[in-house]
This record gives structure tokens, sequence and C-alpha cells, in this order.
């Protein structure tokens, strides 16, 4: 009999659901899109930390190889049964899936997952997220109700397209941060380091820290959104680089001024991308734009290191814009309900979720909070 007589069977799936989570994330994540490799068992751990919850682990062999993993913890009253993807919002909350996984495998999570929970909430998370959309394709297919709620704008860089149009950055933009340079140095000596891979200790995090509480954000909010201080979210990253793999990929830019940390940007890099988490400075120095200085420095670092292109996520987009971003994917809170009463109950309050995001085109509470908090850059 001919070989094409026969019929190819699709590949066997198994879903699983353990308490924990599961040792094989990391095998998703090396597999997964670069832009999503960060997504690795200690990023989650390292969330459950810094945040509390107990979790699970959904996964999906195909053939005895993993291809998704998805951590959920419990969220909300329990009578809901909502579940969540726990994680950090920066840069944003999702989960790893091979990047060869079919929209099948998103069935399986789901069928999975209905065991167990009436609802899934994955986000915020960028439009086109690799798991968002196998996610909400086998959604569709299976009744589910799939809800939405805009959260922000994000903004993207694409160095690759500058350096390809002439000379970036600037001659003129360079001789001016030479000018401020100058200036800048008049304070003190000026030391300008970047730090990553096993880098990464108490010190370099204090580092970042001390600038955080001498900027904006400790002067105008409650500190609750540092990302490096002990109020804020300093404890998710220090607990993150635990883990050699990430901390390769956290990557930061300090600037110290007569040894004292004056400014600081805090990045992801995945691949051919950057993440720009964090970026602050001492505002005693603002006059000299020492953030400015910094970041340009930083950018000429990432495009001899190889990166194409920088998200910037959420936030102000009028200096992102000077430097030359432009508006990239939206980010949206989403929620997958299981089908049935649940699902038909979802869909008549889908007018009440998208109303407890923000209507798009609005600006974010840290815009409104100091328009000017990153005009420095």
């Amino acid at each position: 009999m001919p070989l094409d007589a026969f019929t190819r069977l699709p590949p066997a799936l198994a879903a699983d659901c353990v308490d924990g989570l599961a040792a094989g994330i990391d095998t998703v994540a090396v597999r997964a899109a670069p832009t999503h490799r960060f997504l690795r068992y200690g990023w989650y751990a390292a969330a459950l930390q810094a945040y509390g919850g107990a979790a699970r682990t959904l996964t999906v062999a195909r053939e005895g190889e993993m291809v998704a993993a998805l951590p959920v913890v419990s969220t909300g009253p329990a009578a809901l049964g909502l579940v969540g993807v726990p994680g950090c919002y920066w840069p944003f909350r999702s989960f790893p899936v091979a990047e060869d996984a079919g929209v099948e495998v998103a069935e399986a999570l789901l069928g999975r997952l209905a065991r167990s929970a009436r609802a899934l909430r994955v986000g915020p998370v960028y439009d086109g997220d690799p798991g968002l959309e196998l996610l909400k394709a086998a959604a569709q297919a299976r009744g589910w109700a799939v809800l939405d709620r805009f959260v922000a704008h994000s903004w993207l860089l694409d160095i690759a397209a500058k350096r390809a149009e002439g000379p970036w950055p600037r001659n003129s933009t360079l001789r001016k941060n030479r000018f401020h340079e100058k200036h800048l140095g008049s304070h003190g000596a000026l030391d300008w380091r970047f730090v990553s891979g096993a880098d990464w200790d108490e010190a370099a995090f204090d580092a970042l820290a001390q600038v955080e509480q001498k900027s904006w954000i400790a002067a105008r909010t409650d500190g609750s959104d540092a990302k490096f201080t002990g109020a804020g979210h300093g404890g998710f990253w220090r607990a993150a680089a635990a883990d050699p793999v990430i901390a390769q990929m956290l990557w930061a830019a300090l600037l110290r001024i007569d040894g004292v940390p004056a400014a600081f940007s805090f990045d992801v890099n995945a691949g051919a991308l950057k993440y720009a988490i964090a970026n602050s400075y001492d505002p005693a120095f603002a006059k000299h734009s020492p953030g400015k200085l910094l970041y340009y420095r930083n950018l000429v670092r990432a495009a001899e290191d190889g990166i194409g292109a920088v998200d910037w996520g959420a936030g102000d987009g009028g200096y992102k814009q000077v430097i030359g971003a432009e508006q990239g994917p939206a980010i949206r809170d989403w929620l997958f309900v299981r089908p049935g009463l649940p699902a038909l109950g979802a869909r008549m309050l889908r007018g009440v979720w998208r109303r407890s995001g923000k209507p798009e085109g609005t600006r974010t509470v840290a815009e409104a909070i100091s328009p000017d908090a990153d005009s420095d850059l």
C-alpha cells in the first residue's frame, strides 16, 4: 500500500495539573518564543515569594514532551472559582508555550482547567501574545466566554530600523549629550557601568533602590509602585535574580556620581528585544539630564549587543516619541469563563468588565501623577 494512503494521526496530547510549580516549566520556557523565555520556574517562584499565593500548574505534553505550562493561583472571592496567572506586571503576565504549539494545546489546557475553575484571568498582556492567542482561539471554539478590558498602549523603539535610516543616535544628539555630561561632571566623578548576570547581588539592587528613594515616585506617591525598594517590588526582582538564566537577562545601566547612585535604567533582555522595565534619577541632578545621558548609553550598548528593538511598555509617550518610539500593541486584561451558565453570566457582564478598565486613549495613573516623571530622558 502506498504511503499516501495512510492517514497521519494527530500527535497524542496529555493534560495534567500538579500542585505547586511544575519542574517542567523551564522545559517549556526554552522552547518558547525568545521574547517569553524569562517565564521560567524562577519567575513564578519569585512572584509567589513576593506576593503570596498557592500555585497549581496545568501542563500539556505532546508525545511525552511538555509544550505548555500554565501556573495559576486562586484570586478574588473563593465562590467565584477564579484563577489567575501569577507573576509581575513588568513586562506582562503570561505563560510559556512552545513555539510550535497549536490551538489543540490550548484546548487541552482549557479542558483540564474547566475541571477545577470557573474562570481564568490572563494579563495584563500584550495583544498578539502567543499563549493568549492560542487560548482565544481555543476558547471561542469550545464555547468559553472571552472578555477583555483595555489597560494601556505600549511604546516600541525599532533600533534596527533607525540605524538602517542612517547614523543613530544622531550626531546632534550626541553633541548635546556631551555638553550635558561635561556639566554633570562638575558635581563629581562620573562612573557609568552595566550590571547583568552574576553582578546581581544585594548591593546592586540596593543601588537602584537608593535612586528610587530620592526620585519623584517617593516624593509624589506612597512608594508602593517602586520597583526595587522594600516597600515596593524589590523582593520580586531579588528573588527572580536567584535563577541564573533570568539573572543573565536582567540588565541595568547605572550612573554613580562620586560613588553615589544617581540614575539607573533597568531592563529585561529577551533575545533581540529589550523590555524597558524602569528608569529613575536623583532630581538633584535633573538640570543636566542624567537619565537621558544614561539611557542613550544604554541604547548604544544594546545595539552593539544585537538588540533590535526596545519595548517601553505603557506610560507617557512624550519623551519616548522624542527618542523615536512609536505606539505598539495594546495591553489588555483577559477573562476566560467556562462554558454553560458561567459563560452566559460573563457575557451579560461584559460591559461591566470593560468599564473597569480604561477607555482606549486615556493616560495611565503614573502619567496623571507625574507627567514629567521621565521627561529627563
